[in-house]
């Protein structure tokens, strides 16, 4: 893998709160560019079988209109489909939205993907730091894999010690991202931060050896 710095630099984060369709929500943005073209990029964030490769196993049908099942993770429905530019689904629940959008850029892809639940779930803007290491792994693994580097399976991987450090690292960074967005006081976001390092960062946080 690329230098961490390296990686933690080559994606945009945000975190905003706005009016929704049914009232205020948090959003959750990431944006980064990739050495792909379009059609390539959408097809491995669409295609199950290249899913399974870096993202997780996904079952059932990734269309529009259809239900789908994350191993290990949400279910959720696919509410908009524009291929190649734009797929819209739910996420976990109704009102968990997920959307992702893909532009070219030359002989690059821009992908934005936004996360965006309402104030009442998320609570602040602290909130971003339930989903958002998550996402930046996902982003992570998705450049390695149009890169043509194989992590074998997304799971273990995403668990490595690697894979801990560079998390533990994706956290500290949305801490920044959400208290600089003025949607959150400090002790949300330490709160938040520390909660997400149990989730992301389990063995780093027992004192397991991870060199």
């Amino acid at each position: 893998m690329r230098d961490m710095l390296e990686e933690l630099a080559a994606a945009h984060r945000a975190v905003g709160r706005r009016a929704g369709q049914d009232g205020e929500v948090v959003a959750v943005q990431l944006r980064r560019s990739y050495d792909a073209q379009r059609a390539d990029v959408w097809d491995a964030v669409t295609d199950p079988d290249r899913l399974a490769r870096w993202f997780s196993p996904v079952s059932g049908e990734l269309r529009l209109g259809g239900t789908f099942q994350v191993e290990g993770n949400a279910a959720g429905e696919v509410l908009q489909c524009a291929p190649p530019e734009h797929l819209r689904v739910t996420w976990g629940g109704p009102t968990s939205l997920v959307d992702v959008r893909l532009t070219a850029d030359g002989d690059s892809t821009v992908v934005e993907l936004e996360h965006s639940v309402p104030i009442e779930i998320a609570q602040s803007g602290a909130g971003a730091l339930f989903v958002g290491p998550g996402w930046d792994v996902g982003v992570l693994a998705l450049g390695l894999f149009l890169r043509g580097e194989d992590i074998g399976d997304p799971a273990a991987w995403e668990n490595s010690p690697e894979v801990q450090r560079w998390s533990a690292r994706v956290i500290d960074a949305w801490s920044e991202v959400a208290l600089a967005s003025g949607t959150t006081t400090a002790d949300e976001v330490a709160m938040m931060a520390g909660m997400a390092r149990q989730q992301f960062t389990p063995d780093l946080l027992a004192g397991a050896p991870v060199d």
